[in-house]
């Protein structure tokens, strides 16, 4: 005899789920579009280059660039293939693992991510942040970080660290 042991979702759970499955499916596509028209970047791009430029020395191995922006390698290199044709990023060998490969942040890069971002900000805050109140800004960070838990327990993404709220510029604005 079969038996269904599934839990289903009730209806409350089901309106949450289907409206935060709309919001992964709208908030990339919208975040691409601003950062296409104003400069020439998909979300991707941005934000392997803001992720280079947020390292002290602007320079991260392929392997953890990947880790950290959850890309495959095989994404990551033709990312990486298009922003060095562009001269936003350099390739070459780590000097202590003739293996691995070092993805700089070149100073043309750097003047994207930093013409790049406020449009960026601009665009996560009428989409997002300005949408919310102060408090429910809060239940997102935290609401996120334990999904982050589930879907990074190895956290490999740096936003699934416990420590990625103290290693962020205090804006004074909290």
């Amino acid at each position: 005899m079969f038996m269904d042991d599934t839990q289903w979702l009730s209806q409350r759970e089901q309106e949450a789920w289907v409206r935060f499955a709309a919001v992964l499916e709208l908030l990339p596509s919208a975040l691409d579009t601003q950062l296409s028209k104003d400069s020439d970047l998909t979300h991707f791009d941005y934000f392997c280059l803001s992720t280079l430029s947020e390292t002290p020395t602007r320079i991260l191995l392929t392997s953890e660039l990947a880790s950290r922006t959850n890309a495959t390698l095989p994404r990551l290199s033709r990312v990486l293939t298009k922003l060095e044709k562009r001269e936003y990023i350099t390739r070459t060998p780590c000097k202590r693992d003739r293996r691995a490969t070092e993805v700089a942040l070149t100073e043309a890069g750097w003047n994207k991510v930093v013409a790049s971002a406020p449009g960026h900000v601009t665009e996560v805050r009428r989409l997002v942040v300005d949408a919310l109140e102060p408090n429910e800004i809060d239940q997102l960070a935290n609401i996120s970080a334990k999904l982050l838990s589930r879907l990074d327990p190895e956290q490999r993404v740096i936003a699934s660290s416990p420590l990625y709220r103290r290693q962020q510029p205090d804006t004074g604005k909290d």
